[in-house]
């Protein structure tokens, strides 16, 4: 989910919208709120969107387990002797 800058923003750094996450602090440009400036204290994701970000996650999670070390501790022993 992402929201569109200001003029001045989009100058500063170059880009028409960024994404928005929580804590986030943006001004309301639409609806009974309109004007206010508010903290984003909760993002609700359609259920495509979330399992997406799942997907991604475990992913994320699978290559660190994976990854390791680039030497074993056999060899780092070995190299010490």
């Amino acid at each position: 989910m992402s929201a569109p800058l200001s003029t001045d923003l989009r100058q500063k750094y170059n880009v028409r919208s960024v994404p928005v996450r929580k804590d986030d602090e943006v001004q309301v440009v639409r609806g009974t709120f309109k004007g206010r400036e508010v903290v984003i204290t909760k993002l609700r994701l359609d259920k495509d969107r979330k399992s997406l970000l799942d997907r991604k996650a475990k992913g994320r999670a699978a290559a660190d387990k994976d990854k390791g070390t680039k030497f074993t501790a056999e060899d780092i022993m070995q190299s010490v002797d």
